[in-house]
């Protein structure tokens, strides 16, 4: 099994590399080109189950309490940020929704172009003070039988929220538009 801070860090890897995807796409956005509405579809669907109910799920249903219990301020201090930042998050998304449901005469292109890069800012920071932040004072106060908890809860996750070959379908479907827009 694979620490949990690494398998968060490695889920980082994926995120990164459809934030990219995005990035390049509003770009595209902005210059006038089109943009195919299937890599919006498919952003929304890997950001609202990928990102937010595995990934996320995994950090404040199980790593930011164990954290806690260990004496790790959850009111002040990394878990509170990344707490806002997680709620920030859902924000983009769920106006890049709004935006990408509108009827395609009445979607703004430089709308979703500037929310997508708000998220896709965000989100690179928000990952940047994890891994060099969160996750290292994670390893420091987390003991062996903490480590070893979490990595039943985060495997939990990925069968119980997840499925069999959802992480495969998600990393297949970024390769794709990475051809694409890489």
């Amino acid at each position: 099994m694979v620490a949990p801070t690494e398998d968060l860090k490695n889920e980082h890897g994926v995120i990164v590399k459809m934030l990219r995807v995005m990035g390049k796409a509003s770009a595209n956005l902005l210059d006038g080109k089109e943009v195919d509405p299937e890599l919006w579809k498919g952003a929304l669907e890997f950001l609202q189950n990928f990102v937010d109910r595995c990934h996320h799920t995994k950090e404040e249903k199980h790593l930011f309490p164990t954290m806690m219990e260990r004496g790790v301020s959850g009111e002040v201090g990394p878990i509170s940020v990344m707490m806002r930042e997680h709620e920030d998050g859902r924000a983009h998304v769920r106006r890049l929704r709004e935006l990408n449901e509108a009827a395609p005469g009445k979607r703004n292109s430089e709308d979703i172009a500037r929310t997508v890069q708000a998220y896709v800012d965000l989100l690179t920071r928000h990952i940047s003070k994890e891994d060099g932040v969160l996750f290292p004072l994670a390893d420091q106060v987390l003991t062996p039988d903490d480590q070893k908890e979490l990595e039943e809860k985060f495997e939990d996750v990925e069968q119980k929220v997840m499925g069999p070959g959802v992480h495969e379908k998600y990393h297949h479907m970024i390769e794709d538009w990475e051809k694409r827009y890489g």
